[in-house]
């Protein structure tokens, strides 16, 4: 029988049209008969089959967590001489700031192509907020942002290093003593060292003093710049001030604590553990040019060639931050 004899035999056959093999039914050009959902014995729909590529990212994720387990209890991963855990750092530090990085302070980063590519160089950074997240942030910066990824070696106050568990974290981070000779050895291997001359005047002061520099010390950093002959890298960086806002400072708490300071804030202690939250500020952070030292190395113990180039550093970092707050009107913007 033919297709013509078998469609004159159904009723309505001048609406019925029979479909090519493949192609779903249809009945007065409406809409394909649905097919019936495919059962796996038990009156139940059968799930799609899953993605194998949703599955290959998993297994991977997996493998490499096996695998960082393994050579963690092993023992089998590199530390140097600092006690600095590049692995470590990379597969657990970082993920864990570069929330704050990231979706907290909406972090903005300006001339990271002024920091070098390869070899020594000293970072100088304004430094402020409380806690110390400001160098936490511009570590951060630097791995996630520098085209080859490089870390940053942060040298950090004694009182970091006497507190016992913070002291740990801080050396498998890559953090340092402050002091000449581990930031000569530092850039001489060609490291990126950072440090913040301003220390705990610059974290501690109020936030009536805000965005103002404080007195740079007598310049150290500069010292071991010229010795070592690698570059000055100024920095500035915007919205630290507004995360833990010092409104008084209780000192004989803090002499009795052996601490610099002890920061009241409009959460702490107010709000006790809750007071530690940051302010969700803007941030921003611009790298300016480098500043060269390689022709000034016969100079290092110099007082006025160390006072002028600090003193050079300071105005560029301050004269930034204010070309900064220009561009950030709104401290919590978006």
């Amino acid at each position: 029988m033919s297709q013509d004899e078998f469609r004159d035999m159904l009723p309505g056959h001048a609406d019925f049209v029979l479909p090519r093999p493949g192609e779903p039914v249809k009945v007065n050009g409406r809409r394909p008969i649905p097919e019936e959902p495919r059962m796996n014995g038990h009156s139940e729909p059968v799930p799609p089959p899953p993605d194998p590529a949703a599955l290959d990212v998993w297994d991977q994720r997996v493998a490499k967590g096996l695998a960082f387990l393994r050579r963690r209890l092993a023992g089998t991963y590199e530390v140097d001489e600092f006690g600095f855990d590049p692995e470590l750092t990379d597969a657990v530090f970082h993920p864990l700031l570069r929330v704050l990085y990231q979706d907290w302070f909406r972090t903005e980063v300006f001339g990271i192509d002024n920091v070098p590519g390869s070899g020594g160089a000293l970072v100088v950074a304004n430094h402020s907020g409380t806690l110390a997240l400001d160098a936490l942030m511009l570590s951060v910066a630097i791995r996630d942002q520098h085209p080859f990824e490089r870390h940053l070696r942060l040298l950090g106050a004694d009182l970091v290093f006497r507190m016992p568990v913070v002291s740990e974290l801080a050396r498998k981070s890559g953090a340092t003593v402050a002091c000449n000779p581990d930031a000569e050895r530092l850039m001489s291997t060609g490291e990126l060292v950072g440090v913040f001359p301003e220390g705990f005047k610059g974290i501690g002061k109020r936030f009536a003093d805000r965005y103002k520099l404080q007195r740079f010390g007598r310049g150290g950093f500069v010292s071991a710049a010229l010795r070592t002959g690698t570059p000055i890298v100024p920095v500035a960086i915007v919205g630290a001030e507004e995360i833990y806002p010092i409104l008084a400072d209780i000192k004989p708490l803090a002499r009795l604590l052996g601490m610099p300071y002890f920061p009241v804030t409009p959460t702490f202690p107010w709000l006790g553990p809750l007071g530690l939250v940051p302010l969700p500020s803007k941030w921003l952070i611009q790298f300016c040019p480098p500043i060269p030292t390689a022709h000034l190395t016969e100079l290092a113990d110099d007082p006025m060639v160390v006072y002028n180039l600090a003193d050079q550093v300071r105005e560029t970092i301050q004269a930034t931050l204010f070309e900064l707050l220009e561009k950030r009107p709104d401290p919590f913007a978006r």
